[in-house]
This record gives structure tokens, C-alpha cells and sequence, in this order.
């Protein structure tokens, strides 16, 4: 296996902490450039409640990386001093690696999810949307997000899901697991609010640049509030 993409929530406890946290989205950027291995990492916060709200949840916040190999993506989480930090400020930690397998769109002009896979694998499925608004959509968009947000809550197959963005309002994304992919296109194609967002999205253009890109889960460390969601489809097996 060569590269591997890696998604990694954390948890904060007290004020100090959730400052600390809070400053490390503009601050860590200067030392995540320099990790080797590393060519793309966005710095993520989430929002409040289910995770998918206008207000920011600032006790919760979301590293995504693209590494060139697993042996890079491995000495971060083990050696890094950064890594380090946010592990000892952080309440929780919860690392869920993945490998592409379709990927279309762009982050901030890239496709950094490099299509590795070209065979379907059982098991669990991860997706990740992403999307920069136009401002003169935002309401608009935004008057829909509590019914999707509540129409998946509920749907057989899901296994976690929570709304990240790199900055509030303009810049969203989701991630999402699914027990398999059947059950992910169930709801993709079949839940009514999320259809009723898809169709506006194409007659009203509302984003700027947008991406979608769906991963095989490979292995999860860790937990995010006291669960590892994806331990139980990996008891029986060892991918890396």
C-alpha cells in the first residue's frame, strides 16, 4: 500500500484547552507544511450539536491529511511534536484511515485524494462533501441544512456523521460512515431532503467549487466520545 488519507477528530475539555485548539487553525499550518509526506491537510472545525449547525463547536475540531505512504502517515501520529500537542490538550482522539477509490472536484483548485482502489471492497464506506458557497446563496443553503441534518440521523447504515468546515458558513464539508454502500446510495438517492438539496444545488448553482469523494475505511485508532465506530468491522481483520 503507498498513500493513505487520514481523518482525526479531537475532543477539548476547559477553556484553556478549547483556546489553544481554537488558535491551532491558523496556527499549525506553518508546521504541518513541513511534515514529510504530508502534501495536503486541511485544519477543520465542526459544528455545534449534531454536527451540522451554523455555530461552531468549539470543543471539537478535525485534521484531514493526504500522505504519500503509510510509513509517513504512521511517524506523524507516533513521533510528531505537533501531533503531540493536540494529543495532550485533547480529551479524545479518533484517526480513521482511508483509501480513496472515487474522488470528483476540487479543494481550494486540487483533487487530493489520489484513486487507489479500483475494485469493490465489502464492508464500510466513508464519504466526504465539500463545498465553498456563494455568498448570495448562504441563506438559502443554510435554510436546509436542519432538515437534511435531521433526515440522516436515522437511516439504517449509518454509522457516524458529522458537518466540518475550514471556516464557518462559506466553507462546508461532511463526513459520513456507512455500513455499506448500498445503504449510503439509499440514502443518497432516495431521502427526500437530501434529493430536494441536490436538485437546487443544479438549478441554483450554489457553490463556488465543490468535491465529493468516497474511501474504504482501512482502520480507525482511538475514540470520539467514548466510541471507536468503526472497531466492530475490524475485529476479524488486520489491514495494515
Amino acid at each position: 500500500m503507498s498513500g493513505v488519507t487520514t481523518i482525526t477528530f479531537f475532543r477539548y475539555e476547559g477553556l484553556q484547552n478549547k483556546w489553544w485548539a481554537f488558535r491551532q487553525m491558523g496556527l499549525a499550518h506553518k508546521e504541518l507544511e513541513s511534515v514529510p509526506g504530508l502534501y495536503f491537510f486541511k485544519m477543520l472545525g465542526c459544528g455545534r450539536g449534531k454536527g451540522f449547525s451554523v455555530f461552531p463547536d468549539f470543543g471539537t475540531y478535525g485534521l484531514l491529511c493526504c500522505w504519500s505512504s503509510e510509513k509517513d502517515a504512521k511517524s506523524f501520529f507516533n513521533k510528531n511534536i505537533l501531533y503531540k500537542n493536540f494529543k495532550s490538550k485533547s480529551t479524545e482522539q479518533w484517526t480513521t484511515y482511508l483509501l480513496p477509490t472515487v474522488a470528483h472536484g476540487q479543494w481550494a483548485g486540487t483533487n487530493p485524494f489520489r484513486e487507489q482502489l479500483t475494485t469493490k471492497q465489502p464492508g464500510p464506506i466513508a464519504v466526504i462533501t465539500r463545498a465553498t458557497i456563494y455568498t448570495k446563496h448562504l441563506l438559502k443553503f443554510w435554510s436546509f441544512v436542519p432538515k437534511v441534518s435531521r433526515s440522516v440521523e436515522d437511516k439504517p447504515g449509518r454509522i457516524f456523521s458529522i458537518g466540518i468546515g475550514e471556516l464557518p458558513i462559506i466553507q462546508q464539508a461532511t463526513f459520513s460512515l456507512w455500513a455499506s454502500e448500498k445503504q449510503m446510495m439509499d440514502y443518497a438517492y432516495k431521502s427526500k431532503y437530501h434529493q430536494e438539496v441536490v436538485k437546487k444545488t443544479r438549478e441554483l448553482g450554489w457553490y463556488q467549487e465543490e468535491l465529493f469523494a468516497r474511501f474504504t475505511p482501512v482502520k480507525s485508532e482511538g475514540t470520539f466520545n467514548g466510541q471507536d465506530f468503526l472497531q466492530p468491522f475490524f475485529t476479524s481483520r488486520h489491514p495494515f
